[in-house]
């Protein structure tokens, strides 16, 4: 009989949703344990994020060797990164060498998606369906579905009728796609879309990009790690480390310590110029300590980065295109790039404002603007993802009484800390809405929730506790003191995916938590250190403490 079997056979202790880089250390340190854990991915394999985003351009944009697991000394100093910022591919050679190193298949199935997940208080044990009907049952679930997993596509009439593939980069497909000499159109300029669309232009004989909202870039300054740089990094790894779990975002970047409005301006420009050539995630809003709360220091910021594209753009007309306005720069996702803002002045690429010509609907022969149509061969959709709560919300899991999550944020994401939400006891999020999460260098939160999420489980099962649940007033104040310190931001002017602006409908509420990594871990260590302060444990009634 197989582990697989076996632990079909009787009641789990968990089941961990999602096998990227969250689902795998969550299995790892369950395993560890001793607990009986089944892992159900809808891919085909391990990688999560860098199994389904497979387009042109695919990498990290933190530097490889602070975006990896710190878990383990061994594989930190065996793991030898090729760039600065590691490409898709190299990422995914990652995850697999991490689910082979520590034997992490034989708990996971894959191609399955899970669609249903139901709590029985009664038995204090929740039943999670999959799309091909298996069923199981398990005292505790953890989402490790990922932010930024549910794709979102634009609601555009007339697909049936393009001859042409559509792909979105959210969905690449794993053969290659070849775009030598074809015309492509490219809808959408986030961090995707700015990834793909230079190499895209390699390629392809004529490229058309869509632009409905214009975004703040960087260069990345990307180039292959040496040995002895990485070797030097490898020396202090767990100093490093530690640094990064202390700061706001846990990015390696200079600290702020000054206000951009108390030096002078070559000062100030000395900053932003070194920001920009440091080649770091949101460098230039980090060169002072108010980019995000004061409008004035913003715009210093923001217009440093326009006055730049209109340096590398020759033509003033799709420079000003390109350049962002009406939102202060960091309150939608920053990115880095290669080579983005100068790919525009090669001459078959061509950029189209959706805000003055808006989308109408696919045509036979590629997409149509309220000014015309633009015939293509091939439509990349880099329209992005319904952030943060897409994933949890298209699977129907419902809690005590059968209340379905899906309306219990229907006004928005409500949990506490980012980690359960009341009324659905043993569910656990990791990074889920109203934590760190995007805000932050996704590996150290995702470490952080899955050794919170461990040190719980192991509370609960050496207590003989079978139930956990936060409570509505501890979810309230939490609820409350998110908003508050996003409310004290430049965040809400930004209508982007941290609020869920770029999917109709959706509630407008900002989900991450902006008080930084180091706050955060300070919170929730507090909370587990008072016996889980805010949280309702209890047991079964025939339960009894272990002696």
């Amino acid at each position: 009989m197989s582990d697989t079997d076996t632990e079909c056979s009787a009641v789990l202790d968990a089941v961990v949703v999602g096998a990227g880089f969250a689902g795998l250390y969550q299995l790892h340190r369950l395993d560890g344990l001793g607990l009986r854990v089944r892992v159900f991915e809808a891919g085909d394999d391990v990688g999560g994020t860098w199994y389904w985003n497979r387009y042109p351009g695919a990498r990290c944009d933190i530097e490889s060797m602070a975006y990896s697991y710190s878990f383990s000394p061994e594989l930190e100093q065996e793991w030898q990164w090729s760039e600065r910022y590691a490409t898709q591919p190299e990422l995914l050679s990652y995850i697999r060498h991490v689910a082979e190193r520590f034997d992490l298949r034989r708990h996971i199935t894959f191609g399955a998606a899970v669609t249903r997940a139901l709590y029985d208080r009664h038995t204090h044990t929740w039943t999670v369906t999959t799309d091909s009907g298996e069923e199981v049952t398990a005292r505790f679930v953890i989402m490790a579905t990922g932010c930024l997993s549910r794709v979102s596509t634009p609601d555009l009439p007339g697909r049936d009728r393009y001859r042409g593939p559509v792909h979105h980069t959210g969905r690449w497909p794993h053969e290659p796609v070849d775009l030598t000499g074809r015309r492509v159109a490219v809808i959408g300029t986030g961090s995707s879309g700015i990834q793909l669309i230079p190499l895209v232009a390699e390629q392809a004989a004529e490229v058309t990009v869509f632009q409905r909202t214009p975004t703040f870039s960087t260069p990345a300054r990307n180039r292959p790690l040496t040995r002895e740089e990485s070797d030097e990094r490898k020396v202090g790894y767990g100093e490093f480390r530690e640094w990064l779990r202390t700061t706001s975002v846990g990015i390696p970047r200079p600290l702020p310590v000054h206000s951009a409005l108390e030096v002078s301006a070559d000062e100030r420009e000395a900053a932003y110029r070194s920001a920009w050539d440091a080649g770091v995630l949101g460098g230039i809003q980090a060169s002072f300590t108010d980019t995000l709360t004061s409008r004035r220091a913003n715009d210093l910021a923001a217009e440093f980065v326009r006055s730049k594209i209109r340096q590398i753009v020759d033509d003033p007309q799709t420079a000003s295109v390109l350049c962002p306005t009406g939102f202060p720069l960091g309150t939608k996702r920053p990115c880095l790039d290669t080579d983005y803002y100068a790919t525009f002045n090669l001459p078959h690429v061509r950029l189209v404002d959706l805000r003055k010509t808006p989308l109408v609907s696919f045509t036979e022969r590629g997409v149509e603007t309220t000014e015309g149509e633009y015939e293509a061969d091939v439509v990349v959709l880099a329209t992005g993802f319904d952030a943060m709560t897409g994933a949890l919300r298209a699977i129907d899991v419902r809690g005590r009484d059968g209340v379905a999550l899906r309306d219990a944020w229907a006004a928005g994401p409500r949990t506490y800390l980012g980690l359960l939400t009341a009324g659905f006891p043993n569910l656990f999020t990791v990074t889920g809405p109203l934590s760190p999460s995007v805000l932050s260098n996704m590996l150290i939160s995702i470490e952080q929730h899955v050794e919170w999420i461990t040190d719980c489980i192991g509370h609960l099962r050496s207590h003989a506790l079978t139930e956990i649940d936060a409570t509505d007033e501890a979810q309230d104040d939490w609820v409350r003191h998110v908003a508050d310190l996003a409310a004290g931001t430049l965040y809400p002017e930004g209508a982007s995916w941290y609020q869920g602006a770029n999917i109709p409908g959706k509630p407008q509420v900002f989900m991450p938590y902006v008080g930084g990594i180091g706050a955060y871990r300070e919170v929730c260590a507090a909370v587990a250190d008072t016996g889980y302060r805010g949280f309702a444990l209890s047991r079964l009634p025939d339960e009894h403490p272990r002696t």
